[in-house]
């Protein structure tokens, strides 16, 4: 998951520059970076009541920026009006960025305090740009003649955000859209702090017939855990993603197994203090709202008109096309499993993993505990630098006394292998902890630029991994470890970056977009290079065995249909959610039941998120209306990846090199359609999608079934679908008229 925030007149990531008051009067969040590589962001000096005044100096010192653009005498060109806004804000962003870092990685009571006092002022703040008229009129009038491509592709994007910011619209519509972004700051806050309180809520294990089935690093994963839960001396469950999937995968105890699924899947529907259920609600009806004055017909058809998949009806076409095969595949998955149950078992959600692991044992010879051995972190991680190598000719080296913000987290240093030269730094953040966001994400403290000068990018992978305990190797499942690859390969997003204007470089890409490249990486995981040099058993470092290697890829596709369903639950509700709240309040609950019972959800797979806890979709509105984009970046990976296997060589240094030119390196300075074609030499279909999980037998009938559902500019380019953006009432017709760009 990339998490950033699209701010249409704030460049995210950059720092150098001149600031207009000595460095050594301005507080300390807000002075330039020290340090190597142009400055590292000072996170060892860093108190939470450093925060707001720092950000009450930084924002009045963007508003004398920012003035000074709108005010200027001279006539708006693309130098002193787009360029200039590219260097608004640097002073903001290095507090924003610590910040940021705090909110996902750091929640800890005394800052959860902190931010629910400056979301809403931050969502104020960042309204005011679009609230000044001469600042508008000013970016709506620099001309696009004579521009170079990448030029023409940065005044598109800061016009297009400064009319989805309310630049257009009358006066009281504009105030209106402000105070909506400012009451969704405050709801995202109060929603990330609810599912993060309910995060802390552990099972706690009696005693031993408790953990039967369980292997001796889970025992001592427990034993921690029960620490910090605050039963010392007894086992518990994290309500983590990791520790969750481990116990039902292995636990003997049905009952237990059932506890610890709905501990996990009830997180923010309890009817408690931390129920989320009247939150969605109020965000949904705010979302739709902004949707009306903006003058699309819903949020969902506002969110994906930029975007690859266009229109929400496009992209339910999509999720269709696999929806059909998945669900066959489930059904044969339960039949299998429900052999082994036996009559008296109906397989539930909390039994799905644990029957899985018994059917794959039986149906190819593979234990998880047979593998898991072998699949150490530290290893793991020296394979990803490996595979980067490979591709990208970077190397990686530690980069000791870079300051960190937990003892978790260690820094290395990213350099061009043949060369030397320095691309970037990388913080590696891998264990769960409390206050720290529940799933894999990369942070971004700096991205790469030339804008004023050569800027190189930092970025943070950050999982949520259980820790071992004292002396013990941290081990991962087979899924584990393909989080881990997907979130290094946004990095490598960034650090491939090779652009001018920090808008539009690396992972700023339409969002649909931003997860190919790391769903990429993540498939060479399993390339026989990376399993034969870097999986190590944990008692006697040897390599992982050539006939246990062959089983893992005989049993690639096992169990696709419940990874694919539990995916796609989620990703219909979510965005039928955004489809149906123009039509009046959402009751989350009855209406994610009545959309399982509409498309035929299977009982036994639960979903991967719930609404009353989707941070994705709740926490922000970066992955609002658009969780299918992680299936349709999929689409893109799975036929990328068999261009490598088309070659015979994963590592074909030919195809690496067009891969890094045409996708790793251009960020948003070209289509992704027209970078994509580039890459491959023809679009991406759906077909190596289908023949990945395992579902060509019926993908022909699935796909025969859902229009224009073959390739996907055939999918984005389907026919046009209601919803189409029109002048709405709230902008005047000679705004609309005069407008340089269309609501996209």
């Amino acid at each position: 998951m990339l998490r950033y925030r699209i701010l249409w007149v704030l460049v995210l990531g950059c720092h150098a520059e001149a600031t207009r008051a000595p460095a050594h009067i301005l507080p300390p969040l807000v002075a330039p970076w020290t340090g190597p590589h142009g400055g590292v962001p000072p996170f060892d000096r860093v108190t939470v009541d450093q925060f707001a005044p720092a950000f009450a100096v930084a924002m009045d010192l963007q508003r004398a920026e920012l003035r000074a653009i709108a005010s200027s005498p001279e006539p708006p060109t693309f130098a002193n009006t787009i360029v200039a806004l590219e260097n608004v804000g640097r002073p903001f962003l290095r507090v924003f960025e610590v910040y940021s870092a705090w909110s996902n990685v750091m929640g800890t009571p005394a800052f959860e305090a902190v931010e629910r006092e400056l979301e809403p002022k931050l969502a104020a703040f960042w309204s005011e740009a679009s609230t000044d008229d001469q600042l508008s009129r000013r970016i709506a009038a620099v001309p696009a003649t004579g521009l170079a491509r990448e030029q023409q592709r940065l005044l598109a994007k800061i016009q297009a955000d400064a009319i989805h910011g309310g630049a257009l619209l009358r006066p009281v519509a504009r105030q209106r859209l402000a105070k909506i972004e400012e009451r969704l700051a405050t709801l995202y806050t109060t929603f990330t702090q609810h599912v993060r309180g309910a995060e802390t809520r552990c099972v706690v294990l009696e005693g031993e017939a408790d953990l039967a089935g369980l292997t001796e690093p889970l025992r001592a994963a427990a034993a921690a855990a029960a620490t910090t839960c605050g039963h010392p001396g007894k086992w518990a469950v994290a309500n983590t993603r990791s520790a969750v999937a481990d116990f039902l995968t292995y636990a003997e105890r049905r009952d237990l197994r059932e506890r610890v699924w709905r501990n996990y899947d009830d997180r923010g529907d309890r009817g408690d203090a931390q129920d989320t259920n009247q939150i969605v609600t109020e965000i949904l009806a705010l979302r739709a709202e902004q949707a009306r004055l903006l003058g699309a017909k819903t949020y969902a058809h506002l969110k994906l008109a930029s975007q690859m998949v266009k229109t929400p009806e496009h992209a339910l076409a999509f999720l269709g096309s696999v929806w059909k095969p998945a669900v066959a595949r489930v059904h044969e998955e339960v039949a299998a499993m429900q052999a082994i149950a036996g009559p008296r078992i109906t397989i539930e959600p909390w039994d799905y993993r644990f029957y899985g692991e018994q059917v794959r044992k039986a149906q190819y010879d593979l234990d998880d505990n047979e593998v898991k051995p072998y699949l150490q972190l530290e290893s793991l991680r020296e394979g990803m630098f490996f595979v980067a190598g490979e591709l990208f000719g970077f190397a990686f080296a530690p980069a000791p006394g870079i300051p960190v913000y937990h003892p978790d987290v260690r820094v290395f240093e990213v350099t061009e292998r043949t060369t030397g030269r320095h691309v970037g730094l990388w913080y590696f953040d891998p264990y769960a902890r409390p206050g720290k966001y529940n799933g894999g994400q990369s942070d971004v403290y700096r991205v790469q630029e030339r804008v004023a000068g050569p800027v190189t990018p930092i970025i943070s992978t950050n999982t949520p991994f259980v820790k071992p305990g004292p002396g013990q190797p941290a081990l991962l499942g087979w899924r584990d470890a393909q989080t881990l690859f997907h979130e290094f390969g946004h990095a490598m997003h960034h650090f491939c970056s090779n652009v001018t204007y920090p808008s539009l470089a690396g992972g700023r890409v339409v969002h649909d977009y931003a997860e190919f490249p790391s769903q990429l990486f993540d498939k060479w995981l399993s390339a026989p290079a990376v399993l034969e040099r870097f999986t190590r058993h944990q008692e006697t470092g040897k390599p992982m065995p050539p006939a246990l290697i062959a089983k893992l890829q005989r049993a690639a596709t096992f169990n696709q249909g419940f990874y694919t369903v539990d995916f796609l639950t989620s990703a219909f509700v979510e965005l039928k959610l955004h489809l149906a709240a123009s039509a009046g309040p959402i009751d989350p609950d009855r209406f994610e039941r009545d959309v399982l019972t509409e498309i035929g959800a299977p009982p036994a797979v639960g979903m991967r998120y719930r609404m009353p806890h989707f941070t994705h979709v709740f926490a922000g509105d970066s992955y609002a209306a658009g969780y299918y984009r992680y299936l349709w970046s999929e689409m893109l990976a799975a036929d990328a990846f068999e261009a490598f296997r088309e070659t015979g060589n994963l590592f074909d240094r030919d195809l690496a090199t067009r891969l890094r030119a045409h996708v790793f390196s251009v960020g948003n300075t070209v289509d992704p359609f027209e970078g994509y074609r580039a890459f491959r030499s023809r679009d991406a279909t759906i077909d190596a999608l289908m023949r990945a999980r395992g579902f060509t037998r019926i993908a022909r009938y699935a796909i025969a079934t859902a229009p224009s559902a073959v390739t996907a500019s055939a999918i984005a380019t389907g026919p046009a679908a209601p919803g189409t953006i029109v002048r709405p009432a709230t902008i005047s017709r000679r705004a609309w008229r005069n407008r340089t760009t269309p609501i996209t």
